[in-house]
């Protein structure tokens, strides 16, 4: 198993052998402690669906701050779930960038 992965990394530009292998060494040993807690639901349990949790994870990946993005987010109210994402979204990053 480890074999294929390695060489699925490889073919990543900039990655080598001994990078992948370090990559497969140190994400099994992340995944481990993951598991180790229980099931993903209970470790993370607002994290999985529901609009607002789309918008913080859309302006965490911008390079936003989660509490910055859970405050603009926060400041959206009632209309989470009510309005598309895109209009949302964008009254969000207005909050954030005035």
């Amino acid at each position: 198993m480890e074999s294929k992965d390695v060489a699925r990394l490889t073919r990543i530009d900039g990655v080598g052998k001994k990078t992948a292998e370090r990559l497969v060494l140190e994400l099994r040993e992340r995944l481990q402690k993951l598991t180790d807690l229980g099931p993903l639901g209970a470790v993370l349990p607002a994290a999985t669906g529901g609009d607002e949790a789309r918008l913080i994870g859309a302006l965490t990946n911008m390079g936003y701050r989660p509490p910055d993005a859970q405050r603009a987010v926060r400041a959206l109210g009632d209309r989470v779930g009510k309005e598309s994402l895109a209009e949302l979204l964008r009254d969000a990053l207005a909050t954030l960038n005035p």
